[in-house]
């Protein structure tokens, strides 16, 4: 395993994809493309299957037909990994996770982001798509709090990505399936132990939702990550998460504990120099509390297009302003936007009005494009 993880890293691939009767795949600025001429055998990849899962982890993926795991190369690299089974036998599929933590600038991020570790309390929400950069992103906030806090800060993981060596402040990372059961209990035991800051590695179901926001509401700044792909659709996701006769209450709960929803994507760069991203933020001043608690999310858009002086970017236009400096081109940001009138009509071509807080460091960093976690 460690060959082909090494080859993959000496490439430059964010990602590895391993199956049985397939030649191994790579991932480089976002396209695969296949490495090595020899497909791989049933026991090859059994192989490389016991190599990779300790007991526990093989006996989950017999159960439940697929396990997630972590792999480290000494002194190279870690991966975060996937084994699952499918009809020819099984697959793996690793990302790669620098062993050094990301900054906010070196992954291309505004100023913006590192404002909402002022917070002391509420909830601050990562979404996007698989693969866009949620968890660089989070782990940039928590290296950010260890190093200017001095907090006791909490992750729960599935499983742990960059390790966190304890700066200014106290840091326990536990992985699910290995020191909790999950996300849920973790959460649970975590408010028991006196935390500062809790971050959370994907909010998956109603009831690790629901102890993100008591988290928030009591005191605590909880990070989070969630596959949403706006920032409107992630407060109509999490509201719409609980029966309908709950929902006034939640609207008020999350309206008075929501910091600040920032959606991104990966975008290909014009000169083929990896990504970069492209963010929405939402930000939770009073009239954006005030249209979440009145249900009216349909206005958030407009707030989001009149915000820019307060920090807020509506996907678009980061994604018009990134074609307007030349980053990328028209025709890769068509395949990111939501409403294509807000893009120029060609590369280059000039945007009104004043550059967004998400384009203010975007053209750095081709390093972003090869780690979308």
């Amino acid at each position: 395993m460690d060959r082909i993880l090494e080859y993959a890293v000496s490439q430059g691939a964010s990602d590895v994809h391993i199956m049985t009767s397939e030649r191994v795949l790579l991932r480089r600025d976002g396209r695969l493309a296949f490495a090595g001429d020899a497909p791989l055998e049933h026991g090859q990849i059994e192989r490389l299957v016991a190599e990779v899962l300790d007991p526990r982890l093989r006996e989950a993926l017999d159960r439940d037909g697929q396990t997630d795991f972590s792999w480290t190369i000494a002194g190279r690299a870690r991966f975060r990994g996937n084994a699952y089974r499918h009809q020819h036998g099984y697959g793996l599929v690793l990302r790669a996770i620098p062993l050094e933590i990301p900054t906010l600038a070196s992954l291309g991020l505004p100023n913006t982001l590192a404002k909402l570790t002022n917070h002391h309390q509420g909830l601050v929400l990562l979404t996007g798509p698989a693969g866009c950069g949620k968890s660089s992103t989070l782990a940039a906030l928590v290296r950010l709090i260890n190093e200017e806090r001095q907090d006791h800060i909490v992750t729960v993981e599935d499983p742990i990505e960059y390790l966190h060596t304890p700066l200014r402040c106290v840091v326990n990372q536990r992985q699910v399936g290995r020191d909790t059961q999950s996300f849920a209990r973790a959460l649970k035991a975590a408010l028991r132990e006196d935390p500062d800051v809790i971050a959370i590695g994907e909010l998956r179901d109603l009831e690790t939702i629901s102890l993100a926001l008591t988290a928030a509401e009591t005191g605590h700044l909880v990070l989070a990550t969630l596959h949403t792909g706006s920032a409107i659709r992630t407060v109509d996701r999490i509201v719409g998460s609980y029966p309908s006769n709950q929902q006034a209450q939640i609207r008020t709960m999350l309206s008075e504990s929501l910091r600040a929803v920032v959606s991104q994507r990966l975008v290909r760069r014009a000169d083929g120099k990896g990504r970069v991203p492209a963010l929405e933020i939402l930000l939770g001043t009073r009239p954006v509390a005030n249209l979440i608690r009145e249900s009216k999310t349909f206005q958030l858009r407009s707030v989001l297009q009149t915000g820019i002086s307060q920090g807020m970017c509506l996907l678009d236009t980061s994604l018009a302003h990134l074609i307007r400096d030349g980053v990328v081109t028209r025709d890769e940001a068509l395949l990111h936007a939501e409403d294509v009138k807000l893009l120029p009509p060609g590369a280059g071509a000039a945007v009104g009005g004043s550059a967004p807080p998400a384009a203010a460091a975007a053209p750095a960093s081709p390093a972003t494009g090869a780690r979308g976690a």
